[in-house]
């Protein structure tokens, strides 16, 4: 396999050997010409963990670390990013009550920063349902995304944010009140319209136009890993070949790739990338 000319990042995929390809899904990634990825850990339910406080999710993050290091082994870079799916409320709520399901999120997020604090992750994850809820759920869900707001910027680190599609404008001021810099809250599976920092899907419209007026976003698969669900959002070869097909097109210049995979990157979530 020939060295990359340029690294290409996917901003948010999963890898799970349990349920899906694992890391015969992370080769294609490397084949296709990835060199660098952000590992986002799976809800609970999905690896058969049903938690009932915050300790319950290091079932999750560490297997989530585990996958890392096996991707790493085949020489992918790979920055874990750790924290609760939003949809978490729903699952726990129908076990205990509203408020008990709340303190539990809120008690798995700070679980996950002890991981960002230790070094072992880059990045938490939180957010609030991408479907229609009760009032009481969609408050409480808010109060889980300040929650982990407030433990990125006692990280001083990136969050990635799972919520409904959209701006989500209030979301760019519950961070400014945190304390945590809007660029560094990753709308995922963004739109160009957001205060947050986009993460577009790789196949997204815009990109060639933002490319060109030099906007700042970054690109993902958000590939799911699931074998019920093959190919689900977009498969592991997507965010290189789209990336390596606009280059070839002339949509996207090397220059462009360079600032969309690597230095924007960087600014983000405060890491390096390098080949």
């Amino acid at each position: 396999m020939k060295s990359p000319a340029f690294p290409i990042t996917d901003d948010h995929i999963h890898i799970d050997p349990l349920n899906g390809r694992g890391i015969e899904a992370a080769k294609d990634f490397l084949r296709s010409g990835g060199t660098h990825l952000f590992l986002v850990s799976k809800p609970s339910w999905s690896l058969s963990v049903h938690p009932s406080r915050g300790t319950d999710y290091a079932a999750v993050f560490d297997e989530t670390l585990r996958v890392a290091r096996m991707i790493e082994e085949i020489g992918v870079v790979v920055f874990p990013v750790l924290g609760i799916h939003p949809a978490e409320i729903s699952r726990l709520s129908e076990r205990m009550p509203l408020k008990d399901a709340t303190e539990v999120m809120k008690a798995g997020i700070d679980y996950a920063a002890a991981y960002v604090e230790e070094g072992k992750a880059v990045a938490l994850k939180s957010g609030r349902p991408h479907y229609d809820v009760s009032p009481e759920v969609w408050t409480a869900s808010n109060e889980v995304l300040t929650h982990a707001l407030d433990r990125a910027a006692r990280c001083r680190c990136a969050l990635q944010v799972h919520a409904e599609s959209g701006p989500c404008s209030d979301i760019a001021d519950m961070a400014r009140h945190a304390g945590v810099p809007v660029e560094r809250v990753v709308k995922h599976y963004g739109s160009p319209d957001t205060p947050l920092h986009p993460s577009l899907i790789a196949n997204h419209e815009a990109i060639p136009q933002l490319a060109r007026e030099r906007r700042v976003f970054t690109m993902e698969s958000d590939f799911m890993d699931e074998n019920s669900r093959p190919g689900a959002v977009i498969g592991p070869k997507s965010v290189p070949r789209y990336t390596s097909q606009l280059l070839r097109d002339g949509l996207i210049t090397m220059e462009d790739c360079f600032r969309i995979h690597a230095e924007t990157v960087g600014k983000v979530y405060g890491v390096v990338i390098t080949l």
